[in-house]
């Protein structure tokens, strides 16, 4: 069995419905990276960088080829990573409606453990 540092956590479908449009070579690319997360001590920028401006997202790096991919995560009490959502980069710069949706998804997922954590 492998040492994992960090655990990934799929929050609702966010991630999934992402995930199961892509070609096999980037799903196969994105399970690498994601293994890489969880087995890492510490992980290098190029995979993991936290988005400038906001508090406490990050974004996973996957790159398949030419195509750039990102996916927004945050984490929960230290070594849980929590998935959002995730797009296929384009552009230099990262969509704000992407960012958002992203905050929408960790504000979501704080308020639902909030919710479980008072009842």
């Amino acid at each position: 069995m492998k040492n994992t540092f960090r655990t990934i956590l799929f929050f609702k479908d966010y991630f999934q419905e992402f995930f199961v449009k892509q070609r096999k070579k980037v799903r196969d690319k994105i399970v690498w990276t994601l293994e890489l997360i969880e087995e890492l001590p510490r992980i290098p920028e190029t995979y993991l960088k936290h988005i400038e401006n906001t508090e406490g997202l990050f974004e996973i790096r996957v790159q398949q080829g030419s195509d750039i991919f990102r996916i927004f995560c945050f984490f929960d009490q230290g070594q849980l990573i929590v998935l959002a959502n995730a797009f296929q980069k384009k552009s230099q710069k990262t969509p704000k409606q992407e960012i958002e949706k992203a905050l929408k998804i960790k504000e979501e997922y704080e308020n639902q453990k909030k919710q479980h954590n008072d009842a």
